[in-house]
């Protein structure tokens, strides 16, 4: 199978930061990986992993020189916007039984409405044990949806901004229907859903208070365009890039010289908050665990290490749509099909929450990947005073390590379809795999 092919399976696995990291310690594991207590040490040419909260996980090649003196890391994040069901989410209206929502990340809230929808995600009983819980993938079994106003009665509706006409707390699932009348048909919807929940899942409805359940997109990953040369798929900011470098670091097979690691992290698209985001002693933390197998821990060698690690932030960036010119410098904008891109900085208007990385580090990369002969490009991602937005470069870059974003283009970016090309993957995973083995 090509890469794009495994791509788009791994999509349609990981539509949540939790099948996201499941499926890559699958595939880790296959390859001969370890996670890391299964080592009593570690030693160059080992492969170990560790795991955060089930969300975020690092991948390590242990290379010959001492891991004090510097890692080379990949990081990505595989959290994507979203819907997420809220801990009392069951309802009935009006003969209408809903599950209610609250959305996550920076999403366009019309866009979500009459789209085939899933549910996926996690329940934890009060005893501790686990449902997973996938609902509306099987094209013959149940869907859901968001209604909206027929256009015939929707004059007030479309006087709105496009901010406006479709408010955050109507973004609520239709799950069932309920057309009798009178008492003995009170609440006969939610009683068909929490039926349904306990015999399939073995789920009440107190078990919602425990519960992660993302309501994502329905469907596979697709090829688009006759031509085959792109992707089309729900969740690709960012997982093309966490799967395009997780498959460079298991295809690296030589021993490296600089221990590499591959870092997949989690609520980056709602500021890298938590104990699995990056603003956190996530990497700190899992760094301190792999030095103190390689038997040289203490805290100042973790400082050091950090200091002299180099990071790429694996993260999109805005593909140049040419039926929307006025939003970019073309000069400086990243194209689809023309390979991985580099931003030397992100934030928005004056470099606000950005990383502005060192030339001496561009200077390193331009190096080794026009060795290689590998296609990328250099971007920033629209016009200086229309937007923009931050990654994790800021986080890496706060303990001192070089760092720079250099990811996919994407075209329609948080959407529930985007789109990347075919090219750009492969190019990115050539990318990677060339810094890793640097």
């Amino acid at each position: 199978m090509s890469i794009i092919d495994t791509y788009k399976s791994f999509l349609d696995k990981g539509k949540t930061e939790r099948e996201c990291i499941a499926t890559a310690i699958d595939l880790a594991r296959a390859r001969g990986w370890k996670e890391i207590g299964e080592y009593s040490s570690l030693k160059a040419g080992d492969k170990a992993y560790v795991v955060t909260g089930g969300k975020s996980a690092a991948f390590f090649i242990i290379g010959r020189r001492p891991i004090v003196e510097g890692v080379n890391y990949i990081t990505s994040h595989v959290d994507s916007p979203r819907l997420d069901l809220k801990m009392k989410p069951l309802y009935e209206k009006e003969g209408v039984t809903y599950l209610d929502t609250h959305y996550y990340g920076g999403i366009k809230k019309y866009q979500w409405v009459t789209l085939p929808l899933a549910i996926h995600g996690v329940v934890f009983k009060k005893d501790g044990s686990r449902i997973d819980i996938t609902l509306g993938e099987d094209e013959d079994g149940p869907s859901f949806c968001i209604s909206d106003i027929l256009p015939h009665i929707a004059q007030e509706q479309m006087k709105k901004t496009a901010s406006e006409f479709i408010d955050g707390e109507d973004l609520d699932l239709v799950v069932a229907l309920n057309p009798g009348e009178g008492d003995e048909a009170k609440d006969l919807g939610r009683k068909t859903v929490l039926k349904y929940l306990a015999d399939n899942y073995g789920m009440e409805e107190a078990d919602f208070l425990s519960a992660e359940l993302e309501v994502v997109p329905a469907g596979r990953a697709r090829t688009l365009g006759l031509d085959g040369s792109m992707v089309m798929a729900y969740g690709q900011d960012d997982r093309v890039c966490a799967y395009s470098s997780l498959q460079a670091i298991l295809d690296t097979t030589a021993e490296v010289e600089t221990t590499a690691c591959v870092l997949l992290v989690d609520k980056e698209e709602i500021g890298s908050t938590g104990m699995s985001g990056m603003d956190s002693e996530l990497l700190p933390n899992m760094l301190s665990e792999v030095m103190d197998k390689c038997g040289c821990y203490s805290s100042l060698a973790l400082r050091r290490s950090l200091k002299a690690s180099h990071m790429l932030s694996s993260d999109v960036t805005a593909a140049y749509d040419p039926l929307n010119p006025g939003l970019y410098n073309k000069e400086n904008a990243s194209f689809m099909g023309r390979g991985v891109s580099f931003e030397k900085y992100t934030g928005s208007r004056g470099k606000s929450g950005a990383s502005d990385a060192n030339p001496e580090f561009i200077a390193y990369l331009r190096r080794i990947l026009d060795e290689k002969g590998i296609m990328y490009q250099m971007n920033e991602m629209s016009k200086v005073d229309v937007g923009g937005g931050g990654t994790i470069a800021k986080f890496a870059a706060h303990l001192g390590m070089d760092v720079i974003d250099c990811g996919v283009a994407v075209l329609s970016m948080h959407s529930p379809w985007e789109v990347t090309a075919a090219a750009d993957i492969e190019s990115a995973y050539n990318c990677y795999k060339t810094f890793l083995e640097a």
